[in-house]
């Protein structure tokens, strides 16, 4: 395992779309539009290390499971007092690689990012039915106030 860098933004990118066929979402062609605004976000932000970091498993010198955090400053509140929020987001293990812990080892290293680099008081993320055991094994309750989301047409 080790901390993804700029290098890798092409194989974040790779794990993601292979996370939203896991989910039941088609990720669409190479080619899809998503994929290379994606390509361009993951490349700004691996080369943030201070507020996001990325963990992968390589196999035989190629990232086949990776988790990725970005943190956040938002309004302190009591339970989070510096207000700092992380997010956890796109844990995905390439299919073929699944049942070695490979997706729990990358998410175990985000979240002592998290402890060690950062003042973050609260991690959040959405889980999958696959992934909830995982989460809850590493202390994720469910929240309090369900999540909602209102997607923007325009």
């Amino acid at each position: 395992m080790r901390r993804a860098g700029p290098d890798d933004a092409a194989a974040m990118v790779e794990l993601r779309a292979a996370m939203f066929a896991a989910m039941g979402t088609d990720p669409g062609p190479a080619a899809a539009p998503w994929r290379s605004a994606s390509l361009g976000w993951f490349a700004e932000r691996l080369a943030s290390p201070a507020r996001f970091a990325a963990f992968v498993v390589d196999v035989e010198g190629r990232p086949v499971s990776g988790a990725a955090v970005e943190c956040e400053p938002h309004s302190p509140n009591p339970w989070n007092p510096s207000g700092v929020r992380a997010e956890l987001f796109n844990v995905c293990t390439l299919p073929g690689y699944g049942g070695r812990g490979f997706g729990r080892a990358c998410v175990a290293a985000v979240l002592d990012w998290v402890r060690a680099e950062t003042t973050a008081g609260t991690v959040r993320l959405s889980a999958t039915a696959a992934g909830i055991g995982i989460y809850r094994s590493l202390g994720f309750t469910e929240a309090r106030y369900p999540a909602m989301r209102l997607s923007v047409e325009r």
